[in-house]
Parts: structure tokens; C-alpha cells; sequence
């Protein structure tokens, strides 16, 4: 993962316009925002579409970076608005459809199939699950700090918030989580124990 010297080089550079610091950028932090925004959408698509408008952004608005700030923070901020505003726009959309199906009397949607995931594909699933149901900002903070590898004090930039504030997040996050696990398999925490 770059440090905060290339980033600071790459910003300069990009306020130059000088398109191979911005390919640099690119092939550095695609992946990391692409599974961070996929983390708030739960859709791979959307997720796909939201890191690559990150990028157009970013190239827009290269004159006016400013090297003193974190790009790193910029990005992640830019690609969670834009996954907040998709998500506002998808609820709105679906409430939208939900009218029309109930004014069309639409026929139900059929329940899913039953599970038939091993107990390894069980965990995670109902781990998925746990994370997808945590508030907001706990499911951020957690995702930044677990699956993107940020410091707590990165964490905090991203956010808009304090470093002790994100450790207040990410405790409360694991705490819930482990409490969903326990719920569907009380056991399962305590089986390397013993």
C-alpha cells in the first residue's frame, strides 16, 4: 500500500494534470474503494460503476487538490457520498416500484431457496449478514479498519470524525457481531477453546 509521501507526490502531480500520476492513483486505490463502496451497497455492479466515478471525479477536480490534505481521505470520502447518495437513490427507487406493484397487484416475489452452505460458508454468510445489518457508521468503520487496512487516525479522516470515535465504532461493531454469531450458533466462538 502506497504511503502518504506518494500520495502527496501524486496529488502534486495531479494538479499539473500529468496523467500517469492519475493511472498511478488508479491501479493503487481501484480495488481498495471498489470493496469499500461494494461494502456499503452490497452490490458489485454498483460498486463497479461508484469507484470508477470516484476516479472521473478525482480527474476533474485535479486542479483544485490540495497537497496538504490526505488524497487518500479525499477518495474514500468522494466514493462513500457517492455510495450514500446511490443507496438514498436506490431506497427511493424501490419505494417507488413497491407503490406500483401494490396499485398492479403484482404477484409476491417466491421466498429463496433453503441453504444448503456448509457450516465454513454458513459462518460467512451469516457474517456478511451481521455486517450488512450494523448501523451505518459502524459498518464503515469497521470495513476501513478490517477490510481496507486504514489506521484509525485515516479511519477518522474519512469520516469526519475523531480516532477515539472510530475505536468507539469498531468496539461496538465486533461486539455486535459476535453477538449475531452467537445467536445462530452459541457454540461456535468457544469450539478452539476447549
Amino acid at each position: 500500500m502506497p504511503d502518504s509521501d506518494d500520495f502527496s507526490r501524486w496529488c502534486q502531480r495531479l494538479k499539473a494534470s500529468d496523467r500517469t500520476a492519475y493511472a498511478e492513483v488508479f491501479e493503487a486505490l481501484y480495488q481498495p474503494l471498489f470493496r469499500y463502496v461494494c461494502s456499503l451497497t452490497q452490490k458489485r455492479a454498483a460498486a463497479r460503476d461508484i469507484a470508477q466515478d470516484v476516479f472521473v471525479r478525482l480527474w476533474d477536480a485535479r486542479e483544485s487538490l490540495d497537497p496538504s490534505q490526505s488524497l487518500e481521505a479525499y477518495l474514500y470520502r468522494t466514493a462513500r457520498n457517492l455510495a450514500y447518495n446511490h443507496q438514498r437513490d436506490r431506497d427511493t427507487r424501490r419505494e417507488k416500484e413497491d407503490d406500483v406493484r401494490q396499485q398492479s397487484d403484482a404477484q409476491p416475489a417466491s421466498p429463496p431457496a433453503p441453504d444448503e452452505a456448509v457450516e465454513g460458508e454458513w459462518l460467512e454468510e451469516h457474517l456478511r449478514a451481521g455486517i450488512a445489518d450494523l448501523p451505518d457508521r459502524q459498518r464503515e468503520a469497521l470495513v476501513l479498519s478490517r477490510f481496507e487496512g486504514l489506521s484509525h487516525d485515516r479511519i477518522a479522516e474519512v469520516m469526519n470524525i475523531s480516532p477515539r470515535t472510530v475505536n468507539n465504532h469498531i468496539v461496538r461493531a465486533l461486539k455486535r457481531l459476535r453477538r449475531h454469531v452467537q445467536d445462530y450458533e452459541p457454540d461456535l466462538l468457544n469450539r478452539d477453546e476447549s
